[in-house]
Parts: structure tokens; sequence; C-alpha cells
């Protein structure tokens, strides 16, 4: 029989069993108490954990204007704590007697908290001995934090006192909205960049983060850096500050005046493409236009009457009509396919028979759609491949997130020679801007080439990239396509066609009396969600593009607004803000000689009071005025002479008088300075009235003075 108690030991192995069983429950519910009820506690804790290699954040490089003005700069921010474990008891005794102190600094920086509410806060914080309470919950500036740091126990060492900090990189833009949503933003509590230049070129304003290794010496923290953080690189943009603080403002303005939804605006250079201002501003719920969208680059719009401009372009470049080309709007309403076309004046009667460039001048939308559709309307596909030559439909690859590509359907046939994509209208309506989609920033970009000879350049918002004050990088003025947009003969005929709009067309608003300006003016009726055009409200987007001066042109510039009903104007809502743009610009290029400034029927030779001719005399003199006179002396050692002025055609003849000692003298025509000094010489008061020269005196000239009588003399200017 065995010996072996198979009862003992099962019950022995049971016993073990339940014992380790209790005891993974027991660990079990341990680590959901830690991941459920002291999660908070736990976090805390894990934050105050030093790691041995810490990542080290570089500063993020600068945006800079075209003349060298920050647009948007780094500065830090910090986020401030209190450890309550820090210091021992005798921190504790110093923070007894001084909390009332700090809560009052506290509340003098901070206003909107009082002194109450911040003593209660950080007594809590205390009660719990917290190692990261926060004593103010948002981020603060560098001045605000050397103000918190001279606070009572503040000032202590972090190890004495306990008060530390989180450091942060944030961005700032020192010209506020400025160009905004070009220039970019960035997420604050990432660091992180939002949209924009600070967006398309974030890895070279980011730099590259360093590594430092943390030891603990001594019971303190040291650290020992292993990689430096590299910094990151400043971008110089082609905004010029005050070309765009000119180009809000006025588009702002007529928002305002006429209740727009939005406006957008871009300024260019005609020779290099250089953007130098660029506007977007959307009306907000509060009745404020701010940039929320980069609608210049973003939104895909039918383009209206602007887009007439290149239909014409196609037509003289391809030979099919020139400018002596006549043709019959009728009265301002035509049948086109079955659908009827309008032009603007159709309820006074049209324009009957007209020539092309008066197409364009008053915008007909017959005029230039019966020109398109009688020359292209059995091959539509020429025509558009003549809107592709012109650069309307290229991709400018422009820096920005969000940008768009124009879209210009192509006609495209089946294998039967049937047309899949395309009806009988398509190309009318095409030929005056609808049935295309195309992006501000393409429409300018082509005015923009007819300005410059047809040389198309692609639109240039940053010029170079700097470190420490050395240029690394550049990004020369770089053209869309080899070739022109069209034949040199036909960009220049264009040319003056849209001078001629301004001058003497729809778009005089947009006119100067100091220079010339070249342009075309749009207005077309948008379709806006599942409605489309039977929306019930009718919305409009106006247009005005150009350049100026149009006889040497250096700027090109498109200005479009949005709004709802009537009335609707491009050349006069968009064209006042071109004028205003315009204008504004070219005064800074203004150069005027003295000798401009004088008119053939301005007085060189001035009035000169009667009284002392001496220092008259010396007063001419000085400024080069020839006098006649007939006496000696010298201003400076000769006693005053008195006597009268008179201006002749080319001096100033000045005549000594002699006044007689007991006779009043004769004032007429003199200072109040000069004629009191006389009258009281003689032993007269003098009471003033009024300002200038002598007018009239109360005493005759002549009559025997009466000692002591009171002269009144009036005076005007």
């Amino acid at each position: 029989m065995s010996k072996f108690d198979n009862r003992s030991v099962m019950l022995r192995y049971f016993v073990i069993a339940v014992f380790f069983t209790l005891l993974g429950l027991v660990v079990l519910g341990k680590a959901i108490y830690i991941m459920t009820a002291e999660k908070t506690y736990w976090t805390e804790v894990a934050s105050r954990l030093k790691r041995d290699s810490v990542s080290v954040k570089p500063t993020r490089g600068n945006i800079l204007s075209c003349d060298g003005q920050l647009m948007a700069s780094s500065i830090p921010e910090f986020k401030i704590y209190m450890d309550f474990e820090a210091g021992g008891l005798k921190k504790d005794t110093m923070w007894n007697d001084s909390v009332d102190l700090i809560c009052e600094g506290l509340h003098r920086i901070f206003p909107s908290k009082t002194a109450a509410e911040f003593k209660r806060d950080l007594e809590r914080g205390h009660r719990k001995m917290s190692r990261n309470w926060p004593i103010w919950p948002r981020r603060i500036d560098y001045n605000t934090y050397t103000e918190v740091k001279r606070l009572p126990v503040f000032s202590l060492s972090a190890f004495k006192g306990g008060f530390h900090c989180e450091e942060f990189n944030s961005r700032r833009l020192p010209f506020g909205s400025l160009a905004q949503r070009t220039v970019g933003d960035m997420f604050g509590a990432k660091d992180s960049a939002r949209c924009g230049l600070e967006l398309s070129y974030d890895s070279i304003l980011r730099g590259v983060n360093g590594i430092t290794h943390r030891r603990k010496v001594l019971n303190r923290f040291m650290n020992v850096p292993v990689t430096p953080p590299i910094d990151g690189a400043d971008i110089v943009t082609t905004i010029d500050v005050y070309m765009q603080d000119l180009a809000e403002r006025a588009v702002v303005n007529e928002l305002r005046e006429i209740n727009g939804d939005l406006g957008v605006a871009i300024l260019m250079e005609v020779k290099t493409g250089d953007v130098k201002a660029i506007v977007n501003m959307t009306k907000c719920a509060d009745g404020k236009y701010r940039e929320i969208k980069n609608n210049a680059v973003a939104d895909l719009r039918e383009p209206g009457s602007v887009f007439k401009t290149a239909s014409l372009m196609v037509a003289l470049d391809d030979g099919v009509v020139d400018t002596t080309y006549r043709v019959d709007t009728g009265p301002g309403e035509w049948n086109m396919h079955g659908r009827t076309m309008k032009d603007h004046n159709w309820r006074r009667g049209g324009y009957q028979v007209i020539s092309l460039p008066r197409c364009l001048e008053v915008s007909s939308n017959i005029g230039v759609s019966r020109i398109i559709d009688e020359h292209y309307g059995n091959h539509p596909e020429d025509f558009v491949k003549g809107i592709y030559r012109t650069g309307l439909a290229s991709d400018l690859h422009v820096p920005l997130v969000g940008a768009t590509k124009p879209r210009i359907r192509m006609p495209k046939k089946n294998s039967r020679g049937q047309y899949l994509n395309w009806s009988k209208t398509a190309l009318a309506w095409m030929s005056i801007g609808y049935e295309t989609q195309i992006p501000p920033i393409n429409t300018v970009t082509f005015y923009n080439a007819i300005a410059n000879d047809g040389v198309m350049m692609r639109p240039r918002f940053v010029q170079r990239i700097v470190k420490n004050g050395e240029t690394v990088a550049e990004f020369p003025p770089e053209r869309v396509m080899e070739s022109r947009i069209a034949k040199l003969s036909t960009v220049k005929t264009m040319q003056t066609i849209l001078e001629h709009v301004v001058s003497q067309g729809l778009g005089k608003r947009a006119g100067s009396k100091l220079f010339k300006v070249a342009g075309k003016t749009g207005t077309a009726q948008i379709a806006e969600g599942g409605r489309g055009y039977k929306s019930g409200v009718v919305r409009y987007w106006l247009s005005f593009a150009g350049f100026f001066p149009a006889d040497n042109p250096m700027y090109s510039c498109i200005v479009c607004l949005k709004k709802s009903g009537l009335p609707a104007s491009g050349g006069v809502m968009c064209g006042q803000v071109f004028h205003d743009i315009s204008e504004g610009v070219m005064a800074r290029h203004l150069k005027l000689d003295v000798a401009d400034a004088r008119d053939s029927a301005s007085i060189l030779v001035p009035d000169v009071k009667n009284g002392d001719v001496l220092a008259a005399d010396y007063v001419l003199e000085q400024l080069g005025i020839k006098t006649s006179r007939q006496w000696s002396g010298s201003y400076a050692t000769g006693n005053p002479i008195w006597g009268k002025a008179a201006r002749t055609a080319g001096e100033v003849v000045l005549r000594q008088v002699r006044p007689a000692r007991n006779r009043v003298p004769d004032v007429a025509g003199m200072g109040a300075r000069d004629a009191v000094y006389l009258l009281e010489s003689c032993g007269m008061r003098v009471r003033l009235k009024g300002r200038g020269r002598v007018a009239s005196q109360s005493y005759a000239p002549g009559q025997a003075v009466v000692p002591g009588g009171v002269c009144e003399l009036t005076l005007e200017n």
C-alpha cells in the first residue's frame, strides 16, 4: 500500500491555486483601479518624469515682406506652474507668510481673476501638495512671465520656491490680419503649420530638432547637449506691405458700400510675376470682413465677361477676323441655337451693328458669341485649343495649399463623330465666360501676359530663402510657357482695345486722370447650391481685370466681388476698387520737379506789408527777389526805416516815408506790430480789432497827435 496521501496533496494544490487566483484578481483589480480612478494622478506623475534624451525644438524661421519687414515671427510663450513639494518646510513657511501678497500681485497682472479666486485656487493645490499645479490656464508672453517671476516665493529657484514653467514657440503676425491667409497660420497647441506659406514652406521654416541628454548630478538635473537644434531659415516673400494694406482697405470699403459677400484682389508686377498684394475678404456672421479662405487661388468661378478678351484674342490670332470686322447684335436680343442671349442694354434697343473692338468696349454678349460661333461652331475644339494656347488653362503651380487648376473642357467625339460632352449652345456661352471655371489668379496671370507683350510669367510668392543673413536659395522669375500666348501683333492690338475699354467703354470708372489704364469688365450670374441658377436669390460675380499704366505696364490687377441682388456692375463696383488701388500704387512712383508745381498764372513776387522796409528788404534778399531801394544801411545794424512797399512785374519797390512826430502816421497796410510801434512812439494808445494788415485807423493820417488818445486799428487778412 502506497504511503502517498492523494487527498492531502490535492488539498495543498487547491489552496495554492486559490491563492494565486486571488492574487491575480487583486493585481488585475489594482491595475483597473490605477487605469481609472488614479489615471489623472499617474498621468501627472508621468509628465514629471525626466527622460535621458530630450528633444529640443529649434526657432522657427521668419516670413518677411519684399522690403524685409516682418510678417510672421516666432516669440517664446510660457505656461506657469507651482511645485508645492519643492523647498520643504522652509518654503511652506514662506508661502504661508506671502500667499496674500502673491495673490494680490497675480490679480494685478491678470485683472480678470480676483485675488480671492487666485488664493482659493492656489490653496487647493497646496493642500494636494501638487507638483505641477497651473497658476494661469493660458500661455503668457515673456514680459508677463518676468512680472510673475518677481513675486515673492516665485522669484526663488525652482528647487527652492517651486515656481517653474513650460516654454513654447508662438507665432506672431506684426501686421495683424494683413495677408493672413497667404502668409499662413499655426496650430498653437501643436506648434504645426496650418495654411498659407507657413504650410507650403514648413520644412524650411521649421528647422531640425536637437537632442539633449539629462544627467542627475548632486540631486539636480544637468543638460548635456548631444545634437544642437538647427533653426529654421527665413523666407522673403514678394508681398509689399504698403500695397497689401492699400488693396485690403479698397476692397473692404467697397464691400461695405455694396453690402457684398466676398471680395478678392490680386496685384502683380508685370515683368516678374511677383504677387505684391493678395486679398481674400469674406463677410462673417458678425458683419465684419475677414480672411477665411484663399479664394484668389482656390475658388473655381465662371469668370464672366473678362473671358471675352481671350475669346477675341483667339479669333484675331487665328486670322479669322480682324479689327475691321463688323457684327450685327440686333436690338440687344439674339436667338442662339434655341436660347435667347441678351446684351446689358437690351431694354434700350441694343447696339445694332458694331465693330469687333466695340464688342469688347461695350461688353456685347451677342457680338462676341456670334463672332466665335460663326467661325468655330462646326469645330469647337479649335477654339478651345486656342484658349489653351493663351495659357488660361495652365497649371500655375501656385505654392499655396488648396490652389486649384482651371477647368475648361475640351469637346470630345465618339466613334460615330458625335460630340459626347458638347451642345450647340456650349460654344456661344463659353465664349462669354460661362461653361468654364477659372480661379482669379489664372485670370490676372493672363492679363499680366497681355501687358507683358504676350510673355506669361508664373505668379511668384517667394523671392529667396535667407539663413543668418545670407541667401541660401533664390527663386527667379519663371515663364509659364516658352512661347508667347499669341502673336506679338495680336497682343499689341489687344492692348489698344483694352485701353479703349477704359477710355471710351464700360470701364471708365477704373481709369485715372494721371495715367492710362487698360482692362476689361465682367458681370456674371453665378449658380450656387443644388438648385443652381433657380435658388431664388440672384448672386453676381463682378470683376475687373487690367493693367497700368497702359502705355508702359508696370502692374496688373484683378478685382472680384460677390454680391446678392441688383444693382450689380463689374465696371462700376470693381472698377472703383481698381481705380483706388492703381492710383495708390502709382503715387509711390510719382516724382515731380519743383518747376512742375509752378503755374503760369501764379504770382512769383510776393505782397509785402508797409512798415519796416529795412526788414522787408533783408527777407526779400534772402529769397532772391529783386528790390529797388534808395537808402543805405544794414538790417543787422540799422534802425527801422519806415516806408511803403509796392509790387511790380519783376521786383518790389521799397520807398522810405518819414513820419512827423506831432502828426498821426499813416499805418494802413502795415502789420500790427509795426503799426502799434509807430503810434505808441507818438504818445498814443492803440486798440486792435481783427487780424492781418491794418485796413483802417480811427485817427486820420496827418491829424494832430492827441497824447494818450486811443487809436482803434481794424485789421483784415
